[in-house]
């Protein structure tokens, strides 16, 4: 189950949500002209080492200001075409309506802090490992959280194979997401029982996820209001 487009709208254009895009597709395209040992470099450099990031939350004092910052750095670094342009289809398709409720500025914090929260749940799971986590996909779990609060009912048009064939279907938004969460959960409580979790960050989306939930409830009002004037016919007046 594949999602494409989504049918809901928009009154802004989501600036933000294309400068993600675009700076996560710039910063890839450079990763991909590195040779191997410079990669490595880069990603364990910028990439959220849980161990670090355990030992600074009880030594903070001690914690050198870069591994903070890999919080945010780690989020722009992607490991594989499959990893950026999986991401960042999703963010594509769902990113601009969450922007479009939450204003240009508040969207990009949001989108910041759901990815900051998705690392550090990701360490305390995980362990003090020193493998990096890398990817944008915690912090557009969080944006997937939020449009499920948003738009539960909103039409996505997903791509379904079926044997040889392949069929697109419209189906809401609480289904889509809803099962794209119970997998995650699924998988995130196998990789605690020493499943190997194939190097998939899948407490990073949990937390993430539930992050965005929560974080958009204030905003849910927005939403119906802007519903409002459509119902009593005031668009020429907006």
């Amino acid at each position: 189950m594949i999602p494409l487009s989504d049918v809901n709208p928009t009154r802004n254009r989501p600036y933000i949500n294309w400068l993600l895009i675009g700076i996560n597709v710039l910063v890839f395209l450079y990763e991909w002209t590195l040779p191997t040992r410079q990669l490595d470099r880069l990603i364990f450099t910028w990439g959220a080492i849980p161990s670090n990031l355990l030992s600074g939350l009880f030594h903070p004092l001690e914690t050198p200001l870069p591994v903070w910052l890999t919080l945010i750095t780690a989020q722009f670094l992607h490991a594989g075409w499959l990893h950026i342009g999986g991401n960042m289809l999703f963010l594509w398709i769902f990113g601009d309506n969450v922007e479009d409720i939450l204003g240009h500025f508040s969207y990009l914090i949001f989108y910041l802090f759901s990815g900051i929260v998705a690392n550090l749940i990701e360490s305390f799971v995980g362990g003090p490992t020193q493998v990096p986590t890398i990817g944008a996909s915690g912090a557009i779990a969080g944006v997937l959280g939020a449009y499920l609060v948003l738009f539960p009912w909103a039409k996505v048009r997903i791509l379904i194979p079926v044997i040889l064939f392949l069929w697109t279907v419209q189906v809401p938004a609480v289904i889509v997401l809803g099962w794209w969460f119970v997998q995650e959960i699924f998988y995130g409580m196998a990789s605690l029982s020493s499943v190997a979790s194939e190097g998939i960050a899948f407490w990073a989306h949990i937390g993430g996820f539930v992050t965005g939930m929560i974080l958009i409830v204030p905003f849910v009002g927005r939403v119906y209001r802007r519903r409002a004037p459509t119902y009593v016919g005031f668009d020429e007046e907006l």
